[in-house]
């Protein structure tokens, strides 16, 4: 394969994987135009559009998608192997790219990530944040981190918490004009603080009705992507808000926040960090792992 090819894959693998050149040409440290003219230079050397492109999105045709699905994994067992061979030397160097909620990396990733940096600086960790289910291979993470059962089936899975309780609050304030819910159907009657999904729908809120589970399409006048401006607004009076209770719970015993319906809220799995079997075998990898799995 001609060098200028596979560098161009490259530069269409980034563009597809984050979606838009912009995105892309600052991860490849290029400019936008040149990336747009590689990419239209790949695309005219096959002979197939690669790219659907609109004002607003750059998705990958029928044609793109394949490339995407079949050479990005290839192209990411190169790189373990490269990464292999590093391994022979002393040093534990490298990038390692993760996708996770505001909440764990917050939460358990940063702190736990915080202690191990320092003792080696040609370590390098990518933190992204999202709440979608990302599919990691395809969008070249080393580690994802969700809730026990979101992880791909297929992926070595590693506890990192317990369980996650879960809470509904609001602060005291609100309920000075609102009826404090007792039920899950009490909730339509409230203004409660949406969680928007990448998906473009809002979060139905897991609940239990007499301990079986149910989903609960709320509604109310603020709608978030993040946990910390869900719990911001409840803390503002905005309304209720579904939130991990590690969150909240010190702002109950503070008396910022009010719990209520804590018979309606479940416990959800423990939080994961899941990766392709092959990925173990990088001396980086296995030093973020053991970070954030043990938190010392």
């Amino acid at each position: 394969m001609p060098r200028e090819t596979l560098n161009d894959l490259l530069a269409f693998l980034a563009v597809a994987q984050e979606r838009s050149f912009t995105r892309a040409a600052a991860k490849l440290g290029v400019s936008q135009s040149a990336l747009s003219h590689t990419v239209r230079a790949l695309e005219t050397r096959l002979g197939v559009r690669l790219l659907t492109r609109t004002t607003r999105s750059v998705s990958p045709t029928d044609a793109g998608q394949r490339l995407l699905q079949t050479v990005a994994p290839r192209l990411e067992e190169i790189e373990a192997e490269v990464a292999a061979v590093s391994e022979l030397g002393d040093k534990v160097a490298g990038t390692i790219r993760i996708t996770a909620t505001d909440v764990a990396i917050d939460a358990v990733l940063w702190p736990r990530l915080a202690k191990v940096l320092a003792q080696y600086p040609d370590l390098r960790v990518e933190l992204h944040t999202d709440y979608r289910l990302v599919d990691i291979a395809a969008e070249r993470y080393d580690i994802g981190v969700r809730y026990g059962d979101q992880v791909q089936k297929d992926m070595v899975a590693v506890r990192l918490t317990a369980g996650e309780p879960m809470s509904i609050v609001a602060a005291p304030g609100y309920f000075e004009t609102h009826r404090v819910p007792l039920a899950v159907q009490d909730l339509a009657r409230h203004n409660c603080i949406n969680l928007r999904l990448a998906s473009g729908g809002n979060y139905a809120w897991e609940l239990l009705q007499d301990g079986k589970p149910v989903e609960a399409r709320v509604t109310g006048q603020m709608t978030f992507n993040g946990a910390y401006q869900l719990l911001n607004a409840a803390l503002a009076g905005q309304g209720l808000a579904f939130l991990p209770r590690h969150l909240t719970q010190p702002l109950v015993e503070a008396g910022r926040l009010r719990s209520v319906m804590q018979d309606c809220c479940p416990t959800f799995p423990g939080l994961h960090a899941y990766y392709p079997s092959h990925r173990h075998s990088s001396r980086a990898m296995r030093v973020v792992i053991d970070a954030i799995r043990h938190g010392d």
